[in-house]
């Protein structure tokens, strides 16, 4: 299909068209706002790389499909094949945004082939290393107010994403009136468990996600503190918000990667992305039994490939473990005969 147009691409500037795609992905589509920031920061790469070659403001005319592969044909190499993968699907986004408006007369993006690119098996924390994480994070007599409210913080926000198998961008979304302690109604001598109102999950999914007693007492203790967390100056602080910062605003994304380095860093554990906890809250329920589909349900997953990796993680872990094993290796099975052993005659 040939991508030339008898009549010439209009010449508009971008700033307004890209402002009103993010609002669409915003307010129309519903993205969550880490997909809505990433594809943001796709589009804008891709536009300051095309326009250092022009060496001019661009407009609509100059985005065609060279400019698509030279740009991806740029971060050859230099990137992981998913990350680039991920940025094609950003312009494809872009490029369809442009079409439906009329601006374009196809979506070019769609003629680039994307690279096939294996997704990486979810790292996790072994129970042994999660609670070596999560234990040592109880405030000292030492510590002055405000930093036994930043310690129990941070212990009830840990607590949350692995008890509850929360993403990090729900967590920090979580309001007050999102978190109730109800009763299972399965037994009558059964404890009240924590129950996680997640909204607009990715996908736009709205979900009711358990958390065990740990992560309970964890939150509990923190909201008992949480008023320490007030703007140093003003005192005020966000109504809504769980999880505050310092300052009393909503804690940020960014924050909760920080909280999590100091956590491996005290508990003297290997630095891992925050996500890591999530992938141990479903190997973990995985390995003690859970089905897949009921991971799917917790998870907020759409797809069940999408929770069937962490079968193949829970595998991997089972062979690690297994290499222990005096028969695991192909050296274990030579004609070597023990020490002691008699000589068979021939």
């Amino acid at each position: 299909m040939s991508v030339d147009s008898s009549q010439p691409a209009p010449s508009v500037p971008l700033a307004d068209l890209v402002t009103a795609y993010l609002g669409e992905l915003q307010h129309v589509r519903r993205l969550s706002p880490e997909t809505v920031r990433a594809y943001r920061t796709n589009l804008s790469e891709f536009l300051q790389t095309v326009q250092l070659k022009k060496g001019r403001p661009l407009s609509v005319s100059d985005l065609d499909l060279w400019a698509v592969r030279s740009f991806l044909a740029s971060r050859h190499g230099g990137e992981k094949p998913l990350t680039t993968s991920r940025k094609l699907s950003a312009l494809r986004s872009f490029f369809d945004y442009l079409r439906r408006n009329k601006l374009v007369d196809e979506n070019v993006a769609q003629l680039v082939q994307r690279k096939k690119a294996e997704l990486p098996l979810p790292k996790f924390f072994t129970p042994e290393q999660t609670s070596a994480l999560l234990d040592p994070m109880v405030p000292t007599d030492e510590d002055d107010a405000s930093k036994q409210a930043v310690r129990l913080r941070d212990r009830a926000l840990l607590e949350l994403l692995y008890g509850g198998g929360l993403r990090v961008s729900e967590a920090v979304q979580l309001n007050l009136d999102d978190i109730a302690t109800e009763d299972p109604g399965t037994k009558s001598g059964d404890e009240p468990i924590l129950v996680l109102r997640v909204l607009r999950g990715k996908g736009r999914k709205d979900r009711l996600v358990p958390a065990g007693r740990k992560a309970m007492d964890a939150v509990a203790a923190y909201l008992a503190k949480r008023a320490e967390l007030t703007h140093p100056k003003t005192g005020l602080c966000d109504e809504k918000a769980v999880f505050l910062s310092v300052r009393g605003q909503r804690l940020g994304v960014r924050e909760v990667r920080r909280v999590l380095d100091r956590a491996t860093t005290e508990s003297g554990l290997p630095p891992t992305h925050p996500h890591a906890l999530r992938h141990s809250y479903a190997t973990h329920l995985l390995g003690s039994g859970a089905d897949l589909r009921s991971i799917q349900e917790l998870l907020g997953h759409q797809n069940l490939s999408t929770t069937a990796r962490y079968a193949h993680v829970d595998l991997q872990y089972l062979w690690d473990q297994y290499q222990h094993h005096p028969h695991a290796h192909a050296t274990s099975l030579s004609t070597e005969k023990p020490p002691g052993a008699k000589e068979t005659p021939r």
